[in-house]
């Protein structure tokens, strides 16, 4: 079971960390790309998932800033 924390950030703080987590995202995307181009299905799999996941997170700090 994950364990819940509770952080206290500024906006600009949370913004920092969204983007951040675009960035690392976006490395995700491309590695899963990459791993299309080779036929590498579980890859795929594994960057896409990886990616959702960052993506997730991304819209529930968002939803606090917005």
């Amino acid at each position: 079971m994950d364990k819940t924390i509770t952080l206290k950030l500024t906006e600009d703080e949370a913004e920092l960390i969204c983007d951040a987590l675009e960035e690392d995202m976006q490395g995700y995307v491309d590695s899963m790309k990459e791993a299309r181009g080779n036929n590498n299905h579980a890859d795929v799999k594994t960057f896409g998932e990886a990616a959702e996941r960052i993506q997730s997170l991304i819209n529930r700090v968002r939803a606090l800033i917005d």
